[in-house]
């Protein structure tokens, strides 16, 4: 399809005034804020000393934020694409998601779209098309009849319920008219030609690149908005599923039953039963616990000689099955992922961790970790103590800012940038410091005592631990001492820490926060108690589930939080 096809495409829907958006939907994304992905993820709002109870006191009404328009994630498009066409499809090029406050999400609601971004799609829509429409079988499938002409019954049939599809909501009829009267252009001798053009433009439609959701007056509530049964089909998929409603969704919101609490629970939880549910969730956590980062990781072979290439994956893929076998395989208590001795290991794993495996036993294995290993919980695990190292050393400054902000949402400015980094290391009398005894004298600096304060004593709880996870008795030729603080807690190794985060009220705090920011695709609003207040509401609902994570899934996407919004600007 040369690109004057695709400008046709465009013209011929923009002549209708839709471009497949509802009316006052914006054009282009709006530019954003300058981000920087360092900015911290957590906040200032929860002091030290806070271990995150639920206040007595009513919070203040909720008033929603204004809507947002993420475009699709890449997985998102990936996914979409899939459930679309079906497998296999040729691989295409898109360009990379930013993760400012750790999720894509909100990248993607930030995000403004370029030159490069709309050429990336349009190659990746009629690459994608030629892929189907070239082959008779496939072709087949996806239109469901043999079109005579390219814009008779059956082609029109089928844009209908393609685009229903992949624009999360019915086609109106000047849309239906559009690429219609496109396929008859571009068809040539061809019906099915046209067709793959036409569906190329839907592809290109930004009701499809992005998550128009508008919302519309809330009859029951005079002056507030809600969200239309279609766009809580998108929200509901794009969050549980990560990626476009099924039929059996688009259904429930034609008959209107995701207007009410209770026919969003209901979605929910029966979304949450299909395996589409495991792998959203597990994008979640990746982001959350920043495990994108351990796919990078290298060490000198010379200092690690367990390292290889393959190690990463394997330490990435025992920290998401932990979390997949909590939240889903026993839909127990989120809260063991930090102290359960349970965990899955291959072989190349089991040898870093010093634990056999069972004979015959191949790819990866429920195993209960023995007391000699010293291990329990994800802290403990390979993949966290190797993102939260250097290259060839431990970092206790990094291990304990990850447990703060990543854990309990609290906010650790980054280092001045005139601070000497400098630990030093050399031998005193003959006998080289520890790394705790360097970072000790690094904390008289006033410049860094404030900081360092704060995260230096949780991290110093996982020195046992070396830079590639695998444990380690001794430092600088002396046993490694592994004691830490966490608030005044005092506690011996990683383990023991994973137990009090387990039993933390901040915790379960970050965890509804954080989940939230990821099912919004926003930054919650700090200072606004209304909104803190809900947090608090949900967190409140969490604890009392028994802290199951698919409960705090359900009772966030049935909270007025994800179901209203404020007014379009």
């Amino acid at each position: 399809m040369s690109r004057g096809v695709c400008i046709l495409a465009a013209l011929l829907l923009g002549c209708q005034g839709t471009i497949g958006d509802p009316p006052g939907a914006p054009s282009e994304s709006p530019t954003p804020p300058a981000v920087d992905s360092s900015v911290p993820v957590g906040d200032a709002t929860t002091p030290p000393g806070d271990l995150g109870a639920v206040p007595d006191a009513p919070p203040p009404p909720f008033e929603p934020a204004g809507p947002v328009f993420p475009r699709l994630t890449a997985p998102q498009y990936r996914n979409a694409v899939l459930d679309l066409l079906g497998s296999p499809l040729p691989p295409v090029a898109l360009e990379p998601d930013t993760d400012p406050f750790l999720f894509v999400a909100i990248g993607a609601a930030r995000a403004s779209a370029s030159e490069r971004d709309v050429s990336g799609w349009e190659d990746s829509a009629l690459t994608l098309t030629r892929a189907i429409f070239n082959d008779p079988a496939r072709r087949m499938t996806l239109v469901g009849c043999v079109p005579s002409t390219p814009d008779d019954g059956c082609a029109r049939g089928y844009l209908q319920r393609f685009g229903r599809r992949a624009l999360r909501r019915p086609l109106d009829a000047p849309e239906a008219d559009a690429l219609l009267e496109l396929s008859r252009r571009t068809a040539g001798m061809n019906p099915w030609q046209g067709l793959r053009y036409a569906t190329a433009a839907v592809l290109q439609l930004p009701s499809f690149l992005y998550r128009v959701e508008l919302g519309e007056p809330d009859p029951a509530r005079p002056g507030r908005r809600r969200y239309t049964a279609w766009e809580m089909a998108s929200r509901l998929s794009f969050t549980l599923w990560n990626s476009i409603p099924d039929e059996a969704l688009l259904t429930a919101a034609e008959r209107g039953s995701l207007l009410t609490e209770e026919g969003v629970r209901a979605e929910a939880r029966r979304m949450l039963q299909h395996p589409r549910a495991r792998a959203a969730v597990r994008a979640f956590f990746s982001q959350y616990l920043g495990l994108s980062r351990v796919d990078g990781i290298t060490r000198d072979p010379t200092l690690f000689p367990q390292m290889s290439p393959t190690l990463p994956l394997a330490m990435r893929e025992e920290v998401e099955r932990v979390v997949e076998d909590v939240v889903f395989t026993h839909d127990t208590d989120f809260r063991g992922v930090f102290n359960a001795r349970s965990t899955f290991l291959n072989a190349e794993l089991a040898r870093l961790y010093g634990v056999p495996m069972a004979p015959g036993a191949t790819g990866f294995v429920r195993m209960e970790l023995p007391e000699a290993a010293g291990r329990g919980g994800i802290l403990t695990a390979a993949g966290v103590l190797a993102l939260t190292a250097h290259p060839n050393a431990t970092s206790p400054t990094a291990r304990g800012r990850y447990v703060r902000e990543r854990l309990l949402c609290e906010r650790v400015p980054d280092p001045p940038g005139n601070v000497n980094l400098d630990l030093g290391g050399e031998a005193d009398g003959g006998v080289m410091p520890t790394l705790r005894e360097r970072l000790e004298r690094h904390r008289r600096d006033p410049a860094c005592a404030g900081c360092h304060a704060r995260t230096d004593p949780v991290g110093l709880g996982f020195e046992d631990f070396d830079a590639i996870g695998a444990r380690r008795a001794a430092e600088a030729g002396r046993p490694v001492d592994a004691r830490g603080d966490l608030d005044g807690q005092r506690f011996d190794g990683a383990r023991a820490l994973g137990a009090l985060l387990a039993r933390d009220g901040r915790v379960a705090r970050c965890v509804t926060r954080q989940f939230f920011r990821y099912a919004s695709a926003r930054i919650d609003r700090a200072a606004d108690a209304g909104e803190q207040g809900l947090l608090d509401a949900l967190t409140a609902r969490f604890a009392a589930s028994g802290y199951r994570f698919q409960a705090l899934m359900v009772e966030t996407v049935a909270s007025e939080g994800f179901r209203t919004l404020g007014a379009v600007e």
